[in-house]
């Protein structure tokens, strides 16, 4: 009999880390991130833990026995066994040896850094194991990077299946395992510190107190594996399990390294390969507590976008307005901005704020994410690192845009190389009568000198909004001959007397109209998925009716949906780009059918 495949679904995502359910969908019994518990652990809920495992060593191939705890096979009639053999897995040292005997398995696939190397039918598109299992996680644990390398591998290959690295795991890691990929933990790292009188907490192994009657048999153990998984969930549920990493990052040199690692593997990847989303919408916080926050693949792909690539409105291209930033968000609505903007009584004049962890947020971008969502501690200093950065943006900003003149009323110290940089914040406050006026005073010079056009209120702000289109989709094409109507900060965007979008801060995107659509098919302005043919699109968007995606979806774009060559509709997607298109769960809510 062949074995059954795991019935699941995607409840939450963030970044790799993801919520899943278990079994039926409409009665879920299980959840990920979980335990797999061995023959000597305690019984535990299958809603905590819903697999069992046996592995069987005497002689080789080792073989792996996976039990799921309650019926989460369709049709749901009974729990399940899989098995698997581990093959001969050589030291992670010796990964150009090819033992030439690999794992086998069918929805449970042990997988080793050996075998990622050398067993081609991983490549194999058919493959689509319910778990796969790597085998030598604790090997390579011990060795700078194998595992951050492993995991993404392993993670974008297998999108649909959960991912198991034995024995590494603890309450002290598993929101970073999560944040790296992992759904399944065991423990193996809880039993060995039973063992040895010690409490592997959720902030690492400690000595037990005995002044509270605390113990560390194996129900203590259990009850913070359980604190541990609740918080896990509960962070991918709202979008903080960066946030929960970073603290249990702190429980170990080897976890500040993993952290570290898998901070500059993402950077490496292109947005969408990083699992980055584009919207979120004004609900999402993005705590940015503390230096490693900095290093987050986020925070660079912003500041490389605006340095490198971001446009500013046409008219705003001869002076640049360096301002500072504010606690509250968007800027605009702060006592502060408004002060600022009552001040530069020109628009031609292109307004940046100076910010960290961010470095630059121009005006035109203030109102989408991450520049509306972050939270930062604020001490009235810069460290030297923000200083480098802030320098670094400005000069890779001035250079390309090429800006006549620079205004300066950050605080922060300018200079750029044959630019001249006016600073009109002295030794007063950003907000003082004196600067303001000297602000007002520099900004009117500039634009007499420079003869910087003044647009009407409606012409600026299409200007605006072009310039975030092009920022967050790459052209702005569709918005040439529209107008725009409304009281800010929202708008309508007509075309021809007909709407075509609505711009709205607080979801932080284009609402684009169904009339809108091959207008953004015209202009290459969307991603497009593909259709599978003969499949009649009723629902949403899931692996069984997508045939294809284009390269580049983030969480939170609007897609084009395809089908026989032709445009069929939109939809939204709630999957990164390394899902698609086999990922489980929804990969995007259906928005417009043509």
């Amino acid at each position: 009999m062949s074995e059954r495949p795991l019935a699941r679904g995607v409840a939450a995502r963030h970044r790799f880390g993801r919520l899943m359910s278990l079994g039926d969908r409409y009665q879920p019994v299980a959840w990920t991130p979980g335990l797999v518990l061995g023959p000597q652990d305690p019984e535990l809920p299958p809603a905590l833990a819903p697999f069992a495992s046996l592995r069987e060593g005497g002689s080789p191939p080792a073989r792996i026995t996976l039990s799921t705890r309650a019926n989460l096979c369709y049709p749901f009639d009974c729990e399940d066994i899989w098995e698997a053999t581990e093959g001969l897995v050589l030291p992670p040292s010796l990964a150009e040896s090819d033992s030439g005997e690999f794992a086998s398995g069918a929805q449970l696939l042990p997988v080793s850094w050996q075998a990622m190397h050398h067993d081609r039918s991983l490549n194999d598109a058919d493959l689509e194991p319910s778990v796969v299992v790597l085998v030598d996680a604790p090997q390579l644990a011990k060795r700078p990077g194998m595992l951050v390398d492993a995991l993404d591998a392993l993670r974008v290959r297998f999108p649909t299946s959960l991912l198991w690295t034995p024995g590494i795991a603890g309450p002290d890691n598993c929101a970073l395992l999560a944040w790296m990929g992992v759904d399944l933990f065991d423990m193996a790292r809880s039993r060995h510190a039973s063992s040895l009188g010690v409490l592997l907490s959720e902030d690492g192994p400690r000595d037990v107190e005995e002044t509270i009657g605390e113990t560390a048999d194996m129900d203590a153990q259990c009850a913070a594996w359980s604190r541990a998984i609740a918080a896990t969930r509960t962070a991918i549920r709202n979008g903080s399990l960066r946030e929960l990493a970073e603290r249990q990052s702190t429980s170990s040199p080897r976890s500040v390294e993993r952290l570290r690692q898998h901070d500059a593997k993402m950077r490496e990847h292109e947005g969408w390969r990083a699992g980055l989303a584009r919207v979120v919408g004004s609900e999402r916080t993005l705590r940015c507590h503390t230096y490693t926050s900095r290093e987050d693949a986020l925070i660079h792909d912003w500041r490389n976008r605006v340095a490198d690539e971001h446009e500013p409105p046409e008219h705003q291209r001869e002076v640049l307005v360096l301002l500072p930033c504010s606690a509250t968000k968007p800027y605009r609505v702060s006592q502060s901005h408004r002060r600022f903007r009552r001040a530069i009584q020109s628009n031609g004049a292109h307004q940046v704020m100076v910010t960290a962890p961010l470095g630059l947020v121009p005006r035109e971008l203030e109102e989408i994410w991450p520049a509306a969502n972050y939270d930062i501690p604020v001490t009235g200093d810069w460290d030297s690192d923000e200083l480098a950065v802030i320098h670094d943006m400005v000069a890779r900003l001035a250079s390309r845009v090429g800006y006549s003149l620079i205004i300066n009323h950050s605080g922060v110290e300018i200079e750029v190389k044959a630019l001249e940089v006016v600073d009109t914040r002295g030794d007063d406050s950003a907000g003082s009568e004196e600067a303001l006026e000297r602000l007002t005073s520099e900004v009117n010079r500039a634009a007499e000198d420079l003869r910087l056009p003044n647009l009407k209120k409606g012409r600026h702000r299409l200007a605006q909004l072009r310039a975030l289109s092009r920022f967050q989709h790459g052209t702005d094409t569709w918005l040439e001959g529209a107008s725009i109507q409304g009281r800010p900060p929202i708008f309508t965007i007509k075309r021809e007397g007909v709407q075509i979008a609505q711009w709205n801060p607080r979801t932080g995107r284009f609402a684009f109209s169904k009339s809108c659509l091959p207008l953004l098919d015209a202009c290459d302005a969307l991603p497009r998925v593909l259709l599978r043919t003969g499949v009649e699109w009723r629902g949403d968007l899931f692996a069984t009716n997508v045939e294809s995606a284009e390269a580049g979806i983030r969480a939170g774009d609007e897609v084009l949906v395809m089908q026989d060559g032709g445009l069929v509709g939109s939809a939204r997607a709630e999957a990164p780009g390394w899902e698609w298109p086999n990922g489980p769960g929804r990969l995007a809510r259906a928005h417009h059918r043509l």
